[in-house]
């Protein structure tokens, strides 16, 4: 039987038993103590979450019949290798020590007889590799079991008779939890201040954010693209419509930075996180996050790629430019920038990223309310297991970064931000508190 189908199988099992659990809880296999349904609820099935859930089962076995993992897809990664198929990557931006397994070496020995699938200079898993060692990791842990196919809709702190939470779910049902994580690393699209002036009148598909883009969807033969943006992801988008024929405008805002990596490798150990935990002042962390990051990025591979498409008239750079108005004249656009310069493009593509912002988060602003966290610029101050104030809900991902650093949304994020939050999952003798 092919990974495919028992992964098929094992969805199938889990939908079927999350309406068991859901509408006969007096029979559910899954029991909390405390009358709660379940002990451990995460809400997310992304790389977040998958590597939590490895890093609790390698710690603790017994676990996996106390906790369950939320989201509307009914496959692990769903919105991940939605992403990477989309955008058309080859390859990881990251070595190929970082991944979900919390053994370092896990991914390099499932690779020994696949080495053509790493890539220099620090073995770059290709995104076939580790989409096979990641559905490895779930099959050979049944965590298809824990998947419930729903969408948390609802988050609500309750007090009597015990202190859990109370998860709304989009069919209706409600799931109480002792405990829950937030594993969604969900974040808001950074849309240009001049988009909002533009006047309604343009098709939908000719000014799109990259996260809605799917290229393999895409007919572009003999058009011309305008991608704004200088991270890795205008780079993709760019080569992938070159290929089908496109001539790309690509447009940053300052000049094009070639990094290995989108923040520097120091971040993923004690040569900067040290100095990163010694700072008190958190509004300070926050802008060392900021700094670190540094905008957008493009690995030296594909700067080689764009550079060449540029020799060949197919690509034009841009750089320190900025759009001052888009006008859409019904078959193209008009493009006036700020230094004066006109460009006219059949599409624009909005390669500008996305922000994290507790605010903006629906499952938070009701925990909020009951529960307010002090905030800086949209980041929550959370205790050294991730923890918001005074309860015990767990945050990872980009809204964790003012304790893990400037990685924490990335693979290497969710290593660090497992490892503060399995000791508190794990042992009953640390608390949460209230006061930072």
């Amino acid at each position: 039987m092919s990974i495919v189908n028992l992964g098929d199988q094992l969805a199938e099992s889990a939908h079927n038993y999350s309406a068991q659990l859901l509408n006969h809880r007096s029979k559910a296999k899954i029991q909390a103590k405390d009358d709660f349904d379940i002990d451990i609820a995460i809400i997310g099935a992304g790389v977040q979450s998958l590597t939590l859930t490895l890093h609790l089962l390698r710690k603790r076995q017994d676990l996996r019949e106390k906790l369950l993992v939320f989201d509307p897809s009914s496959n692990w990664l769903t919105q991940w290798h939605r992403q990477f198929a989309s955008q058309e990557i080859p390859h990881l931006r990251s070595p190929v020590v970082h991944h979900p397994d919390p053994d370092s070496f896990a991914l390099r020995r499932f690779a020994e007889n696949r080495p053509d699938e790493l890539f220099p200079p620090y073995d770059l898993p290709s995104t076939r590799l580790f989409r096979d060692f990641c559905q490895n990791a779930i099959v050979s842990q049944r965590l298809d079991e824990r998947l419930i196919t729903a969408k948390v809709t609802d988050l609500e702190a309750i007090t009597s008779p015990r202190r859990g939470f109370r998860l709304g779910l989009n069919h209706g049902k409600n799931i109480t939890a002792k405990r829950v994580v937030l594993a969604t690393n969900s974040s808001i699209k950074q849309i240009p201040n001049w988009v909002e002036r533009i006047a309604p009148n343009f098709p939908s598909d000719r000014l799109v954010h990259s996260s809605d883009l799917n290229l393999a969807q895409e007919r572009l033969a003999g058009e011309t693209i305008l991608i704004v943006g200088g991270g890795l992801t205008s780079g993709h988008l760019a080569l992938g419509a070159i290929s089908r024929g496109a001539k790309v405008l690509l447009m940053s805002r300052s000049q094009f930075k070639e990094k290995l990596f989108d923040a520097d490798a120091g971040w993923v150990g004690p040569k900067y996180l040290k100095g990163f935990h010694a700072e008190t002042d958190w509004q300070k962390r926050r802008e060392i996050v900021l700094s670190a990051r540094d905008g957008g990025s493009m690995t030296p591979s594909v700067m080689t790629q764009l550079r060449r498409e540029h020799h060949s008239d197919k690509l034009e750079f841009h750089p320190e430019c900025e759009v001052a108005q888009a006008i859409w004249n019904g078959t193209n656009w008009q493009i006036i920038c700020t230094d004066g310069v006109e460009l006219s493009c059949d599409r624009i593509w909005l390669a500008t990223g996305t922000r994290f912002d507790a605010m903006a988060e629906p499952l938070l602003s009701q925990v909020m309310e009951q529960y307010p966290n002090p905030l800086v610029n949209g980041f929550p101050i959370l205790d050294e297991h991730l923890r918001w104030s005074g309860r015990e809900l767990f945050i990872m991902g980009g809204l964790a970064a003012l304790r893990v650093g400037p990685t924490s949304r990335n693979i290497s994020g969710a290593r660090m931000a497992s490892d503060l939050i399995v000791p508190a999952l794990t042992k009953s003798t640390i608390r949460s508190f209230s006061s930072y």
